[in-house]
């Protein structure tokens, strides 16, 4: 929602200013103009960027308009989950984790916290880490570093579709240049006719040239910059689960390992000391 106010926003004060100068919005209304710029930068975009990193792009864009699935309540629920399969593998052994890890869709544990168990890339990551420790396929050096390697790849293909907004982004104020040069061709050829049709097409040229430069300066390089945000904040979120499982590894209590996470969690999303508190009793309790 904060992408749309932002959008409004923009588009309210570019309006407000220009009818404030005495202008008239059916005068921007030029749908020759949208589809030049619009139809080359899709095509442009197309032709750079390969099949994933055009789906990876539409689904960044989604999250982006959405907002960010990794806040406060998804660092509890992940802390809550956590604490509770450490205590069961403390309590009972690692390879207890395979009655939930085997069938993870079915699990009445991981059902318990919707938003882990709803986002499949945190479930498939946590629930992979935790079955190659519980197997004995990696020592836990060798977990902690294949888990990094993950994540590299997550980051590179988030780059690359970033990348790729960006570039467009970067293009569109040529594209704006190239309606305005087609709109000057087209005016040139009622050279001879009435100054008012002359000065309608002169304007229909210029606003391609507009549209290019706000299109790109007041949409498409901000969404680029929160999808890149965004990734940020995915990877904090996966490398807290990287530094819990590591940490637990090397031997520390599970309340203890959940308390050193907290304390690497960003202040925006960092649940308290008393909400810690409040979620270790929930999981002791069952609840």
């Amino acid at each position: 929602m904060i992408v749309i106010l932002g959008c409004i926003v923009v588009i309210g004060s570019v309006l407000t200013g220009f009818s404030m100068a005495g202008g008239h919005f059916h005068s921007l209304v030029h749908p020759s103009e949208i589809i030049t710029i619009g139809g080359a930068a899709l095509g442009a975009l197309i032709v750079a960027s390969p099949k994933k990193v055009l789906i990876d792009l539409t689904h960044g864009v989604i999250h982006a308009i959405k907002g960010s699935p990794y806040n406060k309540r998804a660092y509890v629920e992940l802390f809550s989950v956590l604490y509770e399969l450490f205590r069961i593998g403390r309590r009972d052994g690692m390879l207890a984790w395979d009655t939930h890890l085997s069938a993870q869709e079915d699990s009445p544990l991981l059902q318990k916290y919707p938003l882990i168990h709803g986002n499949h890339h945190v479930r498939d990551f946590l629930c992979g880490a935790l079955q190659m420790i519980s197997d004995g396929r990696a020592t836990p050096a060798q977990v902690e570093t294949l888990l990094e390697r993950e994540i590299k790849v997550m980051e590179d293909e988030h780059h690359a579709a970033v990348g790729a907004l960006s570039k467009t982004a970067d293009a569109l104020p040529g594209f704006g240049i190239v309606a305005a040069v087609l709109g000057i061709v087209v005016t040139m050829g009622a050279i001879s006719g009435p100054v008012e049709e002359i000065g309608h097409k002169v304007g229909a040229a210029l606003v391609g040239t507009f549209l290019g430069i706000l299109l790109s300066y007041g949409f498409f390089g901000p969404l680029a910059g929160r999808m890149d945000y965004l990734g940020t904040q995915e990877s904090a979120f996966f490398r807290v689960i990287v530094g819990m499982i590591a940490d637990f590894l090397a031997g520390g209590a599970p309340k203890g390992v959940v308390e050193i996470a907290r304390r690497g969690v960003g202040t925006e999303h960092r649940p308290t000391a008393d909400e810690l508190a409040e979620l270790f009793k929930t999981v002791e309790s069952g609840g």
